[in-house]
């Protein structure tokens, strides 16, 4: 079985999140790990919302990768 690796780092406020998180994920998926991704989340849902679905994704993880500005969020810094 794969490992599965959760992506964190700043979403709110950055305009460029899905790009980065996309690229990190291109990156782990060719090294072969199966990647969950919380920027590919629609828009529209609550705050407490998305870390509801992002703190399930982390739960279903054998690890965490954070991106270099992680600590800038406040919800990366809850994961």
């Amino acid at each position: 079985m794969k490992t599965k690796i959760y992506l964190a780092g700043k979403i709110t406020g950055d305009p460029n999140y899905r790009e980065k998180f996309k690229s990190a994920a291109r990156v782990l998926t060719a090294l072969g790990y199966v990647v969950l991704n919380p920027a590919i989340l629609p828009d529209g849902l609550s705050e407490p919302g998305y870390m509801k679905i992002s703190l399930t994704m982390l739960e279903e993880s054998d690890m965490a990768v954070f991106l270099p500005d992680f600590q800038e969020s406040k919800g990366a810094l809850i994961e």
